[in-house]
């Protein structure tokens, strides 16, 4: 029987211990870096669930804002477009009154140098012609005309003569009259027109249209004619007149006006859907006229109310 050798127990003890070691330890050193790499994992996965969970937020934020910039973009731009719209047609209405100012200035302008030639022809005296010098008789012809001494008196049913028959001095000539202007004509229609005289305003209207065809003002005179018939309720006939303006001067501020009294007529007659459609259409093709503006307006009013 061999006896027991503690050393060498010890030995190969230690050796297999060793050996054992070095065979387990990269498992060992495995499971510790799995252990680490999921703790530091799990901790890098916390951090970016409460990183998204912030982005999140952070969006619906955004989100919100947008809308809220979007609802008040929006409410900006329906409230300035009225705006835009009123500001377009003041600013047409604007230059079309300046326009009708200049022309009127030039009218008062025209009529006051006619009033002041006028003046001045009036004032100036008439030029005077001297009567020509009566002829003085020779002392034979003094002494023929004599009555005799002697003789018997003249009797008093013979016929008498004039000593000197002087000639009469002529009157000056007038000058002929100066033909008016168009505009002047125009005008005198149009003050005749004011005075209620629609009768006679239709038929001066129609001469100056007549003797002035192509004047600018030949459109305005037309719509005066439709508003004289207008003012005497005679809608059929004014709506005939008026509708001539748009044939006459398309593109003219009056030819909005015709319609827009056209639509008047339409309603007078009650036709209220051509009433409408005929204010549409002035709205549509004159949309910064002062007649687009009345026209929305009859538009927007309840039936039976639009009736100047």
């Amino acid at each position: 029987m061999k006896s027991f050798n503690y050393g060498t127990f010890r030995d190969r003890s230690f050796e297999v211990a060793s050996r054992t070691y070095r065979l387990l330890r990269p498992g060992v050193v495995l499971v510790l870096a799995l252990l680490v790499t999921a703790c530091a994992s799990r901790s890098s996965l916390d951090r970016l669930r409460a990183d998204v969970a912030n982005m999140r937020f952070a969006v619906s934020d955004l989100r919100q804002a947008q809308q809220t910039t979007s609802g008040e973009l929006a409410r900006v731009t329906a409230e300035g477009r009225p705006m835009k719209a009123r500001t377009l047609e003041a600013a047409a209405l604007v230059e079309e009154t300046a326009a009708e100012l200049a022309r009127l200035r030039a009218r008062v302008e025209a009529l006051e140098s006619e009033a002041r030639d006028a003046k001045a022809k009036a004032a100036a005296p008439p030029p005077v012609v001297p009567p020509p010098a009566a002829p003085v008789p020779s002392p034979a012809a003094a002494e023929a005309r004599a009555p005799a001494p002697s003789g018997p008196p003249a009797s008093a049913t013979g016929p008498v003569r004039s000593a000197l028959a002087l000639p009469r001095a002529e009157r000056p000539r007038k000058p002929p009259a100066r033909a008016a202007s168009p505009e002047q004509t125009y005008a005198a229609a149009l003050a005749t027109f004011r005075t209620r005289e629609h009768g006679q305003a239709v038929l001066d209207f129609l001469d100056f249209i007549a003797k002035h065809p192509g004047h600018p003002l030949v459109a305005n005179a037309q719509y005066w004619i439709g508003e004289a018939y207008y003012a005497q309720r005679d809608f059929r006939q004014a709506m005939a007149e008026f509708s001539k303006v748009p044939r006459t001067a398309p593109g003219s501020a009056k030819a909005g006006d015709a319609l827009l009294k056209i639509g008047l007529c339409q309603r007078h007659l009650r036709d209220e859907a051509r009433a409408r459609l005929t204010w549409q259409r002035v709205a549509r093709d004159f949309p910064r006229s002062e007649a687009a503006v009345k026209a929305r307006r009859f538009l927007d009013a309840p039936s039976g109310t639009a009736q100047r």
